[in-house]
């Protein structure tokens, strides 16, 4: 069974292609797991784009996500993802930034950038200039923050829903109880924690954990008094339980049924057994 994922063709040749086109707009090329990822100068963006789009031949921009690492300088990685319709291949462009520094906006090369890079903008706080309408679009007016950030706190902050109850919409402060949880993570191969019926005659095995105890049998019924309801069972083979109509149904005989053979002796008849004649 072949993979979910379309098939991306592998053009040989391709990456020092796009970095011959790049040229000093090039920073690093990396191919890893058939993806080839190109960074640019940051300043440079938009002439790359252009450049990947017009000579490259790389038409529609797919996404635009963003990527936060704490450590660096430059802490955001803003990645963007173009396709090609008519070589079948697909590349990643990435520049990076801080808190403070813009990037270009590429709306003028594809408008739907202006949706993807308000996302970004949203959740990682990247600016970029250029942007007709640089305007939250995930979180609620006048939130503080960005959530996608890595130092963002899980918890002093409030979410808005709509309350079916209250028919509006309401403010409740922030539960994030997934990531609260504990997990066991219990092997299945190290078996239950409990005694299946039938194991607690078996003999424990040296270094297994002791299994928690058998529940208690019921209790007898005292002498003299019945033991509990008396199971319902039939006298006959014909008796079903299930009343008159289902009994003859049961006694009667298939047409199809083979006839019962006859005896082979005459035993029991009177007759001489089969000893006597001899």
């Amino acid at each position: 069974m072949g993979h979910s994922a379309p098939k991306i063709a592998a053009i040989p040749g391709i990456a020092e292609e796009i970095a011959g086109l790049l040229g000093s707009m090039l920073i690093e090329t990396v191919d890893h797991a058939g993806e080839l990822s190109f960074t640019v100068v940051r300043e440079k963006l938009a002439d790359a784009m252009e450049v990947l789009r017009d000579r490259a031949h790389y038409q529609q921009l797919m996404e635009v996500a963003g990527v936060d690492y704490p450590e660096r300088p430059e802490r955001f990685e803003v990645c963007y993802h173009l396709l090609s319709v008519t070589r079948n291949h697909r590349v990643r462009v990435k520049v990076s930034t801080d808190e403070d520094t813009p990037v270009p906006s590429v709306t003028h090369i594809w408008p739907v950038a202006g949706w993807l890079e308000r996302e970004v903008f949203d959740m990682y706080g990247v600016i970029f200039s250029g942007n007709p309408d640089l305007r939250r679009i995930l979180t609620d007016y006048g939130f503080k923050g960005y959530p996608q950030r890595k130092d963002f706190p899980l918890t002093g902050y409030v979410e808005l829903r709509y309350s079916e109850e209250d028919k509006r919409v309401v403010y409740e402060p922030v539960r994030l109880a997934q990531d609260f949880r504990s997990f066991d993570f219990m092997s299945p191969w190290e078996g239950a924690q409990y005694v299946l019926p039938g194991d607690e005659k078996a003999p424990q095995a040296p270094g297994a954990p002791s299994p928690a105890p058998a529940p208690p049998p019921p209790p007898a019924a005292p002498k003299g008094e019945e033991k509990g309801d008396k199971p319902k069972v039939t006298e006959k083979s014909g008796d079903s339980g299930a009343g008159e109509p289902t009994d003859s149904k049961a006694n009667a005989k298939s047409p199809e049924a083979p006839a019962k053979p006859a005896a082979d002796t005459d035993e029991g008849k009177g007759a001489a057994k089969p000893e006597d004649k001899a």
